[in-house]
Formats: structure tokens, C-alpha cells, sequence
């Protein structure tokens, strides 16, 4: 495989720092949390963990690169997270100053939803994939389409009929000039579609930080490809 070999291999996590926030909100959102950072117009701007959590300040220490200027003026985010504690997805906002190392200090921090939604961002794609089965009766590779990506997972169109709970290998082409992405997928929600195709909502499984921040690097190879060709 040639970006993520996830198949057959436990993701080794490192523990997640216990820091809790000093403002009340402790069970929602701690230090160490990843955090995804847009606009309010939904551009994803870059991805970063949330350190150094002090009232309603703290500290976005970035590790994908990003898609604004870290000379910008101070700038008003969305900000969203999930917290391991909860299980949930935590939505936040507040005002994003650059500083020095890729740390950008966050004021006037909120939290503005605490709900089950799914966190990440998600990038429109419509590429051609193929899902692999290793058992059952939809055994083999199969073509599908993916119709949008997040770090967290994707959403795929087929007329194949998959089922809830199902596991399967997605291979993608994200981009021409780069590798077909590929990642070990569970299917978690089935949309029928006018009685001949299906939408399945599929989470990946098994990833390390490393595959994440290599799915991330495509999403943002994506978007800025999108925003060069509107």
C-alpha cells in the first residue's frame, strides 16, 4: 500500500494529555484535544492541538501546513474538536493571532455546540475509488465513487449492496500526481438511494497520528487545487 498501510495493523496512540479547561467546561474541551481551524465560510485553514488551555485562552500548536499567511491579521475562526471524554463532537470559535513555531494564540475561545455530529471537516471529492471486501457476498473489488473525505473518514456512493458494520479496503486516486490513497473502512450508516444506488457512511479504522496527517496533507492538496481552478 502506498500511503497508509492501516490494514492488519493496531494503531499504536499515545496518550492523550489531561489538562482540563479552568472555565467550567471541563469534559468538553482539554489540552492535547486535535482541533480542526476554518472559516466561517467552512475553508479548512489548518489542523493543530489545543494546548495551554487558561479561561478562555489557550494556544493552537499547528501540524499540517497551512492554507493562510502566518503574517495574517488577528482572524475569527470556527474551531472543531472531539472529546475523547464525552464521545462527542465539540464546536467552538474564537480569535486566532499568528505567533513564533507555528503556535497561533487563540482569544476570546467559546464553545457553541456540544453534540454527536461528526467533527471533522469534509472536502467534496467525486473521485473514482474501489471498495474491497474479504469475505461475504459482496467479496472482491468493487467500484464506487467517493463523494467526500475527512480525516475521520468518507462518504461513498455504490450500487453495491453493503451493510451496516461491514469492513472493506477504499482505494482512491486523490490526486493524479500523487499515490492511490489507501485505507481499511467500516461502513456506519446506509442511505438507499432511488432504489438503485446506495451512500455509505464509512469510518476509517486503525489510524495513527501519521496517517491522519497524511490524509490531511491531501485534503489541503485537494482545496487548493479547487480554489486554482474556480
Amino acid at each position: 500500500m502506498n500511503l497508509f498501510e492501516l490494514f492488519g495493523k493496531k494503531a499504536k496512540r499515545p496518550p492523550q494529555e489531561k489538562e482540563p479547561a479552568e472555565d467550567g467546561e471541563a469534559l468538553d474541551i482539554y489540552s492535547g484535544m486535535r482541533v480542526e481551524v476554518t472559516t466561517f465560510e467552512g475553508e479548512l485553514l489548518f489542523v493543530a492541538k489545543l494546548l495551554g488551555l487558561r479561561g478562555n485562552q489557550g494556544e493552537l500548536h499547528q501540524y499540517s501546513e497551512p492554507a493562510i499567511s502566518q503574517e495574517s491579521e488577528p482572524l475569527r475562526v470556527r474551531i472543531r474538536g472531539y472529546s475523547d471524554y464525552e464521545r462527542k463532537a465539540v464546536y467552538m470559535e474564537g480569535v486566532i493571532t499568528p505567533g513564533p513555531k507555528s503556535i497561533w494564540p487563540v482569544e476570546e475561545l467559546t464553545i457553541c455546540k456540544v453534540g454527536n455530529e461528526r467533527a471533522f471537516f469534509r472536502l467534496d471529492t467525486n473521485r473514482e475509488a474501489t471498495a474491497t471486501m474479504f469475505s461475504g457476498l459482496e467479496m472482491g473489488e468493487r467500484p464506487c465513487k467517493m463523494v467526500n473525505i475527512s480525516v475521520g473518514g468518507a462518504c461513498i456512493s455504490s450500487e453495491y449492496r453493503y451493510h451496516e458494520g461491514d469492513k472493506f479496503l477504499l482505494k482512491v486516486k486523490l490526486l493524479e500526481d500523487r499515490p492511490e490513497s489507501v485505507m481499511f473502512s467500516q461502513v456506519m450508516r446506509v442511505i438507499e438511494k432511488d432504489g438503485e444506488k446506495f451512500e455509505y457512511g464509512c469510518r476509517f479504522l486503525e489510524l495513527t497520528e501519521e496517517d491522519q496527517e497524511k490524509i490531511t496533507q491531501n485534503i489541503f492538496a485537494v482545496q487548493r487545487l479547487k480554489r486554482r481552478t474556480s
